[in-house]
C-alpha cells in the first residue's frame, strides 16, 4: 500500500485528510465503531507502518501492535459508536454514518476532505467527502483508521465477554457464528444484542 491517493489530494491543495472506517455493521451483538484518523502533508509511511494493511487481512496480534504506532504518527485519532439499542432504533446503516460522524468530531481538528472507506457519505456535513469502496484495502490512511476501529471493537468485545461470558464475545466478537447462534439458543439474548438483528427479528 502507499500515498497515491494522499499525495494527490496534497498535490491539489487540500492540507488535513480525514479518513474513516467502521467495524461491526454485520454482528448479532455489540455496538457499531468508527475510527478517524487525521494527517498532514508531513506524513510518510515509517519503516514501522510498513505493514499496515485493511485490518481484516492483519492476525489480532499485529493489530495490537500497529494500533499504538498508528496514534503515534498521525495528526489526529479517534473513535465514535453507537450501541446495539440506537442500532435498534435508526437502524444500522444510519448508527454506522453517525458513528463517523462522531468519531471526526472527537478529532477535534477540522480536515479539508474526507475518505470515507464504502458508499455512502455522511450527511449534512460541508466538508467535502469522497467514498471509496474497499478504500481501506487500497487507500492507506483507511487502511490506518480500520486497524484503530477494530483493535477498539475488539476491545470493548473482549470487556462484555467479562460481563456476559456464556456468549463467548471474546472469540467471535459478537458475529453470527455457529457458537454464538447455538449460545443464543440457549440463553436467550442479552442486553448487548441488536433485537432489529435475525434470528431475534423473527
Amino acid at each position: 500500500m502507499n500515498l497515491e491517493k494522499e499525495k494527490q489530494l496534497f498535490s491539489k491543495g487540500y492540507q488535513l485528510i480525514a479518513a474513516i472506517d467502521e467495524a461491526g455493521r454485520g454482528p448479532l451483538a455489540g455496538p457499531v465503531l468508527s475510527a478517524c484518523v487525521i494527517i498532514d502533508n508531513t506524513f510518510e509511511i515509517s519503516p514501522e507502518l510498513l505493514a499496515v494493511r485493511d485490518s481484516k487481512k492483519l492476525s489480532a496480534l499485529r493489530r495490537q501492535e500497529l494500533f499504538p504506532l498508528i496514534k503515534k504518527s498521525v495528526r489526529a485519532a479517534a473513535i465514535g459508536m453507537c450501541d446495539n439499542n440506537t442500532i435498534d432504533r435508526i437502524n444500522i446503516l444510519q448508527a454506522t454514518l453517525l458513528s463517523m460522524n462522531k468519531a471526526l468530531l472527537a478529532t477535534k481538528l477540522t480536515p479539508d476532505i474526507i475518505l470515507i472507506d464504502g458508499n455512502y457519505k455522511i450527511p449534512k456535513l460541508k466538508t467535502p467527502q469522497e467514498t471509496i469502496i474497499s478504500g481501506d484495502d487500497s487507500v492507506f490512511s483507511i487502511a490506518l483508521a480500520s486497524i484503530i476501529a477494530k483493535v477498539s471493537r475488539d476491545f470493548l468485545m473482549e470487556k462484555f465477554h467479562q460481563e456476559y461470558p456464556q456468549y463467548g464475545f471474546d472469540q467471535h466478537k459478537g458475529y453470527g457464528t455457529k457458537q454464538h447462534l447455538a449460545m443464543i439458543e440457549k440463553f436467550g439474548p442479552c442486553p448487548i444484542h441488536r433485537l432489529s438483528f435475525a434470528p431475534f427479528k423473527s
